[in-house]
């Protein structure tokens, strides 16, 4: 998660750059924890380069829906307009309606979804910091961890395969162990795996009791 002295940093460095635009998606702008959202549009010179995305799924619990919205220049929202009704059909009547909602109801109740999920992310990250070779991040944001498992490769299953990437990683722990998780590689870090932790307390604990038995298992590569 940028910092907001981040964010101003690459604001300034975009001053020099007039013909930049920025598209800065902010679907997990409510679901930060010990932290403070900054959208880019509020810098000094960026409100009319900055195309803001963002939507209902996350911090809404609205998944599927397929409800989003875009704040921008209206010259650029006129050109978005035009492309997208070539491209897509409407949201439905309902999903609009259930958005309108969303914005206008009592925060608190968002916020008890945070306080849920940042209640979840300790758990899961003392879970995991019991896993030798394990390390994790503590996330600022969203509800996912990425450990860094860099230690384990070269590990061996107990079929004799070797662990080779984040991705042998993964299928072994679904294939022996019905977790499923994502391969670093997809997010450009080859050697973390994305866990989410967007399930119930009972059933991420089924989860790292699995995970401990996989980990259990595996081989390591000797020193």
């Amino acid at each position: 998660m940028y910092s907001s002295q981040q964010l101003g940093d690459l604001a300034a460095v975009l001053m020099r750059h007039p013909d930049v635009f920025v598209i800065s998606d902010e679907i997990y702008e409510h679901i930060i924890y010990d932290a403070e959202h900054r959208s880019m549009a509020s810098y000094p010179g960026m409100k009319d380069r900055t195309l803001t995305v963002n939507g209902f799924s996350k911090a809404y619990a609205m998944t599927g829906w397929r409800l989003g919205f875009m704040a921008a220049d209206p010259m650029i929202i006129k050109a978005a307009g035009k492309l997208q009704s070539q491209l897509t059909s409407a949201p439905s009547t309902i999903a609009q309606k259930a958005g309108i909602a969303a914005l206008k109801m009592d925060p608190s109740v968002v916020q008890q979804m945070v306080d849920s999920f940042r209640s979840r992310r300790d758990l899961m990250l003392e879970r995991l910091a019991q896993i030798p070779g394990l390390v994790c991040p503590i996330p600022q944001g969203a509800f996912y961890l990425f450990p860094d498992i860099a230690e384990w490769l070269g590990s061996t299953t107990p079929s004799g395969k070797v662990i080779e990437t984040s991705e042998d990683l993964c299928f072994y722990i679904l294939e022996s162990h019905n977790v499923a998780l994502v391969p670093g590689q997809a997010f450009g870090a080859p050697t973390g795996i994305r866990i989410s932790y967007a399930a119930s307390e009972s059933d991420l604990m089924t989860a790292c009791d699995r995970l401990d038995d996989a980990f259990s298992q595996l081989q390591r590569p000797k020193a």
